[in-house]
């Protein structure tokens, strides 16, 4: 007898476990399907996120960047450590032991709020009707009354570089190093190359790393990313920029890479090469020639702002859709179609998704950037504000990096929010709360700011905007 449930979800990832809970909550009988095995070849939970992307490598930046504070930064405080080492086998098997336990929460989460999980592999048929291929091969046919799409995404590949998750390797190769390669390369500066590259820098690797684009960071304000390349730059980070690669060679455990720049053809030998030049959305035998659901033209779902597909009834979200392909931008998506599925309005506000660099330090920002503002003629007011200047920095010997405020000349509303410096995720944050509430500089200016705190300089950067700011010079007067 065919199975029947009013929302059946197609991947357990940030986006698909997220809107399968909440479709749960609000009565809807609800299987989520997924594929994913974990290294004990058992289905886990949690997509890309859990597993291999967001939260390992979190996990290895906070522990190297812990080993590079006890080499390098005890000192200055009077602490004395001699002779620290790192077990990488054994800083892998910690992230290993979050990821397990992260995985087996959602998996609890699933059996608490009565979510059926459907192991295997998910298609999307004709009517609305989901095939899913078990782990064992057999197959079954569920019918629901609304499909969510969410099988997310995987890394690019490049012809140049084949990954052989040995010498090459892709972002997920590249968490499970058993020891320090002594000379690395990654090809891509993006968020997933930095944060590999600095891992692996810290613990004391020689990185180089080969960006195509001529200008660094092209998403972010000019400002934050000629700082952060700067920053990077003096960590150790060979950033070489307008690097194409052409061509790469494996020889006795080596890996020789072959690119052209501005100087013409190049050659550089490394020990690992770490392939990070983006991701691209899983549609793999996803639809069915007749399922009805389209693809636009870069191979993405097509979807309206409600994430609603061609094909009524049937959404998909995260990864497999337009716009950043971020966890939390997944997440969202999965709970407005919940909501919207279970008749209440719901709608995502998609100018205010924050985006985060964890390296240390952190770059993050949220709303628009201040060439992005000039180019659209908007005339804007900026305020900045360094961390060397702030007391809790200081205290912390963290003193890189600024906050900087935009808001409009006009109406003093604030358009972005950008900080590189210490917990520079959690000011944008604060930013991002704001202007989900339509703020001005001049409301952040006013309120009140615990002392001594990171967050003063979020206070500051917004009080400068309009020449007030107290513990710095103000460049403008009021």
């Amino acid at each position: 007898m065919t199975q029947k449930f009013d929302v059946v979800v197609i991947g357990a990832g940030p986006g698909g476990y997220v809107a399968a809970i909440k479709a749960a909550q609000l009565g809807l009988k609800t299987a989520c399907i997924e594929k994913y095995q974990g290294k004990d070849g058992k289905v886990a939970l949690g997509g890309t996120c859990l597993n291999v992307g967001c939260i390992p490598s979190k996990a290895l930046l906070d522990s190297s960047w812990k080993y590079h504070e006890a080499k390098e930064g005890f000192a200055v405080h009077g602490i004395e450590a001699k002779g620290v080492t790192i077990d990488v086998p054994a800083m892998v098997a910690r992230k290993n032991t979050i990821i397990k336990n992260l995985t087996g929460g959602v998996a609890g989460l699933f059996k608490a709020n009565g979510v059926t999980l459907l192991e295997g592999h998910g298609k999307l048929l004709a009517g609305k009707q989901v095939e899913v291929t078990g782990t064992d091969g057999k197959t079954q046919v569920v019918e629901a009354a609304h499909v969510i799409i969410a099988s997310g995404s995987k890394p690019v590949e490049i012809p140049p570089a084949p990954v052989d998750q040995d010498v090459i390797v892709d972002s997920t190769g590249a968490l499970e190093f058993q020891s320090v390669p002594k000379k690395l390369g990654v090809i891509g500066a993006g968020v997933i190359g930095l944060e590999l590259g600095s891992v692996w820098a810290r613990l004391g690797a020689e990185v180089t790393v080969l960006e195509a684009m001529d200008k660094f960071l092209a998403a972010a304000d000019e400002q934050i990313a000629k700082e952060a390349q700067k920053t990077l730059t003096k960590q150790g980070l060979d950033i070489r920029l307008g690097a194409r690669v052409t061509a790469t060679e494996v020889k006795k455990k080596q890996v020789t890479v072959t690119f052209t720049d501005a100087n013409g053809e190049q050659k550089m030998t490394f020990d690992k090469l770490i392939v990070a030049v983006g991701r691209r959305p899983v549609t793999t035998d996803l639809l069915a020639a007749d399922s009805g659901v389209d693809l636009d033209e870069r191979g993405f779902i097509f979807v309206n702002d409600q994430c609603e597909t061609s094909v009524p009834g049937v959404y998909a979200i995260g990864d497999v859709v337009r716009g950043m392909m971020l966890a939390h931008k997944a997440s969202e998506e999965g709970v407005m179609v919940a909501e919207r599925i279970a008749g209440h309005k719901a709608q995502m506000n998609y100018d205010l998704i924050p985006s985060v660099i964890y390296t240390h330090p952190e770059i993050a920002w949220v709303g628009k950037t201040e060439q992005q503002l000039k180019a659209e003629g908007i005339a804007v007011n900026v305020g900045t504000f360094p961390f060397a200047a702030s007391g809790r920095a200081m205290a912390a010997n963290d003193t890189g990096g600024l906050v900087k405020v935009i808001a409009d000349a006009n109406t003093d509303r604030v358009l972005g929010v950008h900080v590189i410096g210490p917990s520079a995720a959690e000011l944008v944050q604060q930013g991002a709360i704001g202007m989900e509430f339509g703020t001005s500089a001049e409301d952040l200016g006013m309120m009140v700011f615990s002392h001594p705190t990171l967050s003063e300089a979020l206070h500051e950067a917004a009080l400068a905007v309009n020449g007030g700011a107290i513990h710095i010079a103000n460049r403008k007067k009021r």
